[in-house]
């Protein structure tokens, strides 16, 4: 009897340990992370920053010189909303309103070297673009306050070099290089969005020292709106 209840207590412990690290299992488990590198709508995230670059360029105002978001708006479309940076010059807050749904395509620190004449080949090009993202000091970027890794994982090349017309055979050729995030649609309501990062470049050239800081105030799907609702008093009266 006592060899059979102790097995009994036995498989019992086992079944009790088994339990609690499966609910320690589910506890431990990460949140999905919100930063994809799959290709969006069938497109490259490659190709996502070559057609940041476009939509910059394209603007009646630099995008990266919005003081607070009131150019959040300006060519946005499809299913990629395009987030700014700076020119390393001001330390924007921008308040911004995106439609739900849409991935968030944020440029931490990056260049972009632009042909200025038809002997400046593509190879060129792509060292012109990486000769500062060679030297990222730090990039740190929050999402509502938590980190989201080490950005040194998120270098994003141009693959080969693109037209930044691409419609246009005589356009002028471009290559991208830098630091990115692909954001995946973040739920309803409000979220911010912090992104510090610096070079160090030692040649001392353009842009070579830049310090990037900015932050986004998302509200995705529409503003909230606090509605305070006055109590209606009903009056009692006598049976």
């Amino acid at each position: 009897m006592q060899n059979g209840i102790g097995s009994r207590l036995r498989l019992a412990g086992v079944a009790t340990v088994l339990m609690f690290a499966g609910q320690a299992s589910a506890i431990a488990a990460p949140a999905a992370s919100p930063v994809t590198r799959e290709a969006v709508a069938g497109i490259s995230l490659s190709e996502w920053t070559a057609r940041w670059w476009r939509w910059a360029d394209e603007q009646r105002v630099a995008p990266y010189l919005d003081p607070d978001g009131r150019l959040c708006e300006l060519g946005q479309e499809g299913p990629v909303w395009n987030l700014a940076g700076t020119n390393g010059r001001f330390q924007p807050r921008r308040q911004c309103v995106v439609p739900e749904g849409r991935h968030l395509l944020l440029p931490i620190i990056n260049m972009a070297s632009y042909q200025t004449g038809e002997d400046v080949s593509c190879e060129e090009l792509h060292a012109g673009a990486a000769i500062n993202n060679d030297y990222l000091l730090s990039a740190v970027v929050l999402l509502d306050g938590q980190p989201l890794g080490d950005m040194r994982l998120h270098r994003v090349k141009s693959e080969g070099c693109f037209r930044m017309d691409p419609d246009d055979d005589d356009s002028r050729l471009a290559a991208a290089d830098g630091y990115w995030l692909m954001l995946k649609p973040l739920t309803p309501g409000r979220h911010t969005v912090s992104v510090g990062a610096n070079y160090g470049a030692p040649e001392g050239g353009a842009y070579s020292q830049m310090r990037q800081t900015f932050e986004y105030v998302l509200h995705v799907g529409g503003r909230t709106q606090i509605t305070f609702v006055t109590p209606m008093m009903v009056e009692a009266s006598a049976p």
